[in-house]
């Protein structure tokens, strides 16, 4: 590669606000950047002394540069945020977990709203309480609302369809609007309180609660008093347990524990004053050396939306562990985003300061435990190599199973492991077809066939190892798939349960081996294999059963002549399920919108037979 001639780059770049690119010999983008002067920040790059390793490291490779002049630095902003989540540069911060959050969701239209689980685009109109650190954290919350105010989660189609209080208002759960035994002036009295409690405000909730009970004591209704007694017992007990003191609002609060080969940034989230939970990012490093550099990257990405859409919900403030470089410029970005005035600092005393040493901690805590995982991954790849006798310790691992149930809706899984653990974004499954019921070699030698046809066409890439549960058999038609694509460099182990079938006693058919390797129980190579293959079963059983589970929806529903896709998922979707659909009447089935009375009828019958 020729030497870039920094001097004539550098004359030739303007010193207006824009973006540049630096571009590899091959014209791929390493590395995307802005700048209020493109000229002085690309001239830096070129000094004699005081670069870090990663930018020497990202010079050494670059071909070219290119820019582009926008009017503003918050233009510029972002336009290289788009870049970099498009184009996934080399040399660039990137953030791994780019998913959306789960939010607590309140319908309002309806004269009994419902509260329920979401995620993703916020198309309905209604209220939406959140971002949650994990779905575990929101079904945690609704179980409590539920237990506390009683307020339905069921979907629309189950609701409208209820003839008799379900489970739920028997567990009590529920206060059964559905069948009328709450009138809607106090359903929307619980569903009221429920929204105040997500706010922060339980101290309300507790004081109207008292206000309640009284009145119900007063006329004798001591059922319902008691119901309103339980429910402030219950609310006191919840507001002794929250940590979270001095300080209402909505705030996020970032921390950052950076070491040379990794960096943790732990996010948490208060809303109301109350902590929904924290976490764990570990973006990729780039060239950004300092950790307020890569937390000032990691801040444009996370917040700023891609083309003004799907942006996150940005708090009115946002705590720092330190200060950023780009504070004044990102403060702008994210106000103009939310429509009102965002503020980053450093936290300084107070309920803050607490907060931000709390996520210092869990920060450097996940960190280490990172740290841990990667040196215990790679102590078992070498582990494995040995083992094995390989060339090289593997950087690229993949492993196939088959699951199906006697023969039927067979499914084949594709697992992927690297140095840093399993790649679950490399994962596929395959739909095995034309195959006769149970072979399980022609399934394994069509689900081989249809992953590495598609990398020898450029779609992916090789493993250096391939494992595939079962034994001999299997292995055959591993090796004949390769051999038919001319797939070379890639070692094939058939991993077979052994005699016993126990955990430990695994038998290794390799490729060139007529005998079996067996490990010792003790080996971590093997250990290895086992969570591979234990990966690859589960990623296939849970492939099989959502098969299964489509397939047993769609059937009844198919034989009906009339019934194609979109009425199929009509009817499901306003009877809540396949189930609720079975027991509904003619009448209620002719209620669905295209559903005739002569169709009702044959539906009816298909469920129900002769009866």
């Amino acid at each position: 590669m020729p030497a870039l001639d920094a001097k004539k780059l550098i004359e030739n770049i303007p010193t207006q606000p824009g973006i540049y690119r630096m571009l590899g010999g091959k014209d791929e983008v390493l590395y995307v950047g802005k700048a209020r002067n493109l000229r002085k920040r690309v001239q830096s790059y070129f000094r004699a002394s005081g670069l870090s390793p990663r930018v020497i490291s990202l010079m050494q490779h670059v071909a070219s540069v290119e820019t582009t002049v926008t009017h503003t630095e918050t233009e510029a902003l972002l336009l290289e945020n788009n870049l970099i989540k498009s184009l996934h540069p080399r040399y660039n911060i990137l953030l791994r977990d780019d998913k959306s959050y789960p939010y607590i969701y309140v319908s309002e239209k309806q004269e009994f709203p419902r509260i329920g689980f979401h995620r993703g685009a916020k198309r309905e109109p209604g209220r939406y309480f959140g971002p949650y650190a994990s779905a575990f954290a929101v079904r945690e919350t609704l179980n409590l609302l539920q237990k506390i105010f009683r307020v339905r989660q069921c979907q629309d189609g189950f609701f409208r369809n209820r003839s008799r209080p379900c489970l739920q208002h028997q567990i009590k759960r529920c206060s059964a609007p559905c069948v009328g035994l709450i009138d809607s002036a106090g359903y929307r009295e619980d569903v009221q309180q429920a929204v105040m409690f997500m706010e922060g405000r339980s101290q309300n909730v507790i004081t109207d609660s008292i206000k309640r009970m009284d009145r119900a004591s007063e006329k004798q209704d001591y059922e319902t008093a008691a119901q309103y007694r339980d429910r402030i017992a219950l609310l006191k007990r919840i507001q002794e347990r929250q940590y979270i003191s001095g300080e209402g609002g909505d705030v996020d609060v970032l921390a950052i524990a950076a070491a040379p080969e990794a960096v943790c940034i732990v996010a948490t989230f208060i809303r109301g004053g109350q902590n929904l939970g924290s976490k764990s990012f570990f973006p990729r490093l780039g060239a950004e050396s300092s950790s307020a550099e890569i937390l000032s990257a990691f801040l444009a990405q996370y917040y700023i939306s891609v083309d003004g859409a799907g942006g996150r919900a940005v708090p009115t403030r946002i705590y720092l562990s330190e200060a950023v470089p780009d504070r004044v410029l990102l403060e702008r970005v994210f106000s103009q985003q939310a429509g009102k005035k965002v503020a980053l600092s450093v936290a300084g005393r107070g309920a803050s300061r607490r907060w931000v040493q709390m996520a210092q901690i869990n920060a450097a805590e996940s960190l280490r435990r990172e740290l841990s995982g990667r040196i215990d991954m790679r102590r078992r790849l070498e582990s494995l190599r040995d083992a094995l006798l390989l060339e090289a310790v593997p950087e690229r691992i993949e492993c196939f199973d088959i699951s199906h149930t006697m023969g039927e809706l067979t499914v084949a899984s594709c697992v992927v492991f690297d140095a840093d653990g399993p790649v679950k974004s490399d994962y596929r499954r395959f739909n095995i077809e034309g195959i006769e019921p149970g072979d399980d070699y022609g399934a394994m030698a069509q689900a081989l066939t249809r992953r590495y046809r598609r990398v020898k066409e450029g779609e992916g890439r090789l493993p250096d190892l391939l494992l595939i549960d079962g034994g001999k058999g299997q292995l055959s038609a591993g090796e004949a798939v390769m051999q038919e694509l001319q797939v070379v460099g890639v070692k094939l182990v058939a991993v077979a349960k052994g005699r016993e079938r126990k955990p430990g006693k695994e038998q290794l058919f390799l490729s060139g081996s007529r005998r079996p390797t067996i490990l010792p129980a003790t080996s971590a190579g093997l250990h290895l294999i086992q969570q591979i293959r234990d990966e690859a079963h589960r990623f296939a059983i849970a492939g099989h059963r959502l098969r299964r589970g489509k397939a047993r929806t769609a059937s009844s529903l198919e034989r009906i002549p009339g019934i194609g896709g979109k009425r199929r998922q009509t009817l499901l979707k306003n009877f809540g399920g396949l189930r609720e659909l079975a027991r509904a009447g003619v009448d209620d089935l002719a209620r669905v919108p295209g559903i005739s009375p002569e169709l009702a009828r044959k539906i009816y019958d298909t469920f129900h037979g002769d009866e």
